[in-house]
C-alpha cells in the first residue's frame, strides 16, 4: 500500500495557509476588528479561558471595540486579560461593558506589524515545505518498496512541487495583502 496521499498533503498545506490567515486576522490595522481579541485569555473561575467564552465582543464603531462581560464579577479579570495581551489597547469600564478605543498606529508600529505579518508568512511557508519534504520521503519509500515506478515517483514529485508552489503563492498573497492593509491605513 503506497504511503503517498495527495488529499492529505493538500489538506495539510491548506491548513498551513488557513493558520496564517487566522494569525494575520489578529494583527491590528487601525480599524476595529473583533478577531483582534481572539488570542486574549482571561483568568476566571480558577482557570484560563478564551475571552469569547466569558464575554461578547463587538465592533459598534469603526474605531471602537465593545466587550460585554456576561458575569459582572469577571469584569476586572477581563480587563486584566486584555491589558496582559499587549495589544496596545486601553480598556475603559462602562457598567458591565468594556470599551476599547482603537488608537492611531504610529509609523513605527505599522512597520513592526508589517514585519510580523512577514514572519507569520515565513512560518507558514516552513510548514508547507515540511509537508512537501514528508511527501517526497514517502514517494521515495514507495519506490524503494517497488510500489511505484521511478517515472511515477518523478511525476508525483512534480505534482507535490506544484501543490507546494500554489500554497506558497497563497501565503505570499495573504501576507502582501495584510502588509498593504497595515501600511496604508
Amino acid at each position: 500500500m503506497p504511503q503517498y496521499d495527495k488529499a492529505d498533503i493538500e489538506r495539510r498545506m491548506a491548513g498551513a495557509v488557513e493558520a496564517l490567515k487566522s494569525d494575520l486576522s489578529g494583527l491590528r490595522t487601525g480599524r476595529a476588528n473583533t478577531s483582534l481579541l481572539d488570542p486574549v485569555q482571561v483568568e476566571v473561575y480558577g482557570s484560563m479561558m478564551p475571552l469569547n467564552q466569558v464575554a461578547t465582543v463587538s465592533a459598534p464603531e469603526p474605531r471602537m471595540l465593545s466587550v460585554q462581560v456576561w458575569d459582572k464579577s469577571n469584569l476586572i479579570a477581563v480587563e486584566k486579560g486584555i491589558a496582559h495581551a499587549n495589544l496596545g489597547l486601553n480598556p475603559m469600564i462602562d457598567g458591565q461593558t468594556l470599551r476599547l478605543p482603537m488608537p492611531d498606529l504610529t509609523e513605527e508600529r505599522r512597520k513592526e506589524l508589517a514585519k510580523l505579518a512577514g514572519q507569520y508568512a515565513e512560518k507558514a511557508k516552513i510548514a508547507i515545505r515540511n509537508v512537501r519534504r514528508d511527501a517526497m520521503e514517502s514517494l521515495k519509500a514507495d519506490e524503494k518498496k517497488k510500489e511505484i515506478s521511478e517515472d511515477e515517483r518523478k511525476r508525483l514529485e512534480d505534482e507535490v512541487q506544484k501543490l507546494t508552489d500554489a500554497h506558497v503563492a497563497q501565503t505570499d498573497e495573504a501576507a502582501a495583502k495584510k502588509e498593504q492593509e497595515i501600511l496604508t491605513q
